[in-house]
């Protein structure tokens, strides 16, 4: 055994780099094991999340979004632009380029806490030994107090339409399009499928997003689902419910795709097509046979509420654990972890992560829905303002959608909040916050928003709740 150390963590995404530094930072003697390597053949910190999940992507949908506006909004505020073009490869080369610099910048984290870093791929062993598998092929073996899995998830493959990244690719490869795709087809209208067809819509593709489920965004409360769906249909995405694949057949530069819905067998021909039909967990040759750490039929890992395995000493954050398959969760999970570990009591509010769609208009929401409580049987209150009504959102001419806060009728505590509009990952984290407090919707109504802001929407959907709202008519009054 050639070093010890108090945590070894296996995994530099948004989970394992978090966990490390913050274990450093704790006085913890710490390893981070990464095996991933970018575009220049280098290994890269950061996991998907930096690399070619979160971050690419939202650097394509503001670049998106730009061209849009100029070519389709800039006239209503007395711009005149001439011709737009989008110089596609100058796009993905700037994604490419902040892709570079948050990796390094996370390397350069880690260097400043203290951290030591492995390349290569890590494996648990029995006894809280980590088996290190250097880039070069040669192993070595560290011991550890305490052991952190955090291998993170891939995107799902699926038989009928097999990936080779060239016509038929995965979340990765249309990040990496050279060119706008005449006609494009998408496999999944959830997160991915919905922020990847908006970027190549927004550049010209005709878009069309096949969803084998009846219902849209069903995680998503009933009225923001509805509303998203007819904005994004008017955008120009045509999203097909009951639409499940069962087959595809690349001919040249195209792939046919067969599908089956309301109407029978369909068939439609794309230039390119995303399979975005959701992430399973990386846990292959991540524990040996003897390891004792206990895992799912789907690869998941066993855990408690903070994150323990079934071995002591063992924890798995991340996407490998139950949950939503957040960056953001990762890395509130990888804290939590490195303070227990150090013994302090830390512990997470699962029931206040919040979960953000960046199209445009963004939806977001935290806590739980409309349907969900109705379901429990709890009596709601519900306050809705739409941005049409906000003066911030007129001045931006960005006035679709709306906020919802629910709240429970005998308490007055807001149990969700549900925005799609301008701003609404901002709009719900300010929800989320109150949350986390116990805040009334009266509390909320108390507040004071500054004015212009698209925030006072969430201030009136507050003050809706209890029949107060100011700047639209209430539907019921006290």
């Amino acid at each position: 055994m050639s070093q010890k150390f108090d945590v070894v963590v296996i995994g530099a995404g948004p989970g394992g780099y978090v966990a490390a530094i913050r274990a450093a930072q704790l006085g913890l003697k710490t390893a981070c094991i990464e095996k991933y390597q970018g575009k220049e053949g280098k290994t890269a910190l950061g996991g998907t999340c930096l690399n070619v999940g979160c971050i690419p992507s939202k650097a394509l949908l503001d670049s998106s979004y730009k061209f849009h506006e100029a070519h389709e909004s800039f006239k209503v505020h007395g711009i005149s632009t001439g011709e737009v073009a989008m110089d596609v490869p100058t796009m993905v080369a700037r994604k490419d380029q902040i892709v570079k610099n948050l990796t390094g910048g996370v390397a350069g984290l880690m260097k400043a806490n203290g951290v030591t870093v492995f390349e290569g791929h890590g494996k648990l062993l029995n006894g809280k030994q980590v088996e290190v598998t250097g880039l070069d092929g040669n192993t070595q073996v560290l011991g550890a107090e305490n052991v952190i899995l955090a291998s993170g998830s891939k995107p799902v493959d699926i038989p009928p339409a097999p990936v080779d990244q060239k016509i038929i690719v995965d979340s990765t490869g249309a990040l990496d399009f050279q060119s706008v795709p005449a006609k494009l087809g998408v496999i999944g209208a959830g997160v991915i499928g919905l922020e990847l067809g908006s970027v190549w819509a927004r550049l010209g593709a005709e878009v069309t997003v096949l969803e084998a489920m009846d219902k849209f965004l069903p995680a998503a409360d009933e009225q923001i689902s509805k509303e998203a769906f007819k904005v994004l249909s008017k955008q120009g995405l045509k999203i097909l419910l009951g639409a499940r694949v069962t087959g595809s057949e690349v001919k040249g530069d195209q792939v046919t795709v067969n599908f089956t819905n309301a109407e029978g067998e369909q068939q439609q021909t794309f230039d390119k097509l995303i399979v975005a039909v959701g992430r399973r967990p990386v846990t292959t040759d991540l524990l040996a046979a003897d390891a004792g750490v206990d895992m799912d039929e789907r690869g998941f890992i066993f855990v408690d509420d903070y994150c323990a395995t079934s071995v002591p000493g063992v924890y798995a954050i991340g996407d490998v654990v139950r949950g939503a398959m957040l960056a953001h969760k990762a890395s509130e999970e990888g804290v939590m972890v490195a303070e227990r570990i150090a013994g302090h009591k830390s512990q997470m509010n699962y029931d206040l992560v919040p979960s953000v769609i960046y199209t445009h208009p963004e939806i977001a929401w935290v806590g739980k829905t409309e349907q969900a409580l109705k379901g429990e049987g709890v009596e709601v209150n519900v306050g809705t303002f739409p941005f049409a009504a906000s003066g911030r959102a007129m001045a931006a001419n960005d006035t679709a959608g709306l906020v919802k806060v629910i709240a429970d009728a005998k308490t007055d505590r807001v149990l969700g909040v549900h925005v799609m509009g301008p701003a609404a990952a901002e709009l719900v984290q300010q929800g989320a916050i109150g949350m986390e407090f116990g805040t009334s919707a009266e509390d909320l109504g108390m507040m004071v928003f500054s004015h212009p802001t698209m925030s006072e929407a969430l201030h009136e959907a507050a003050l809706a709740v209890n029949g107060h709202a100011i700047h639209i008519a209430n539907r019921k009054k006290r």
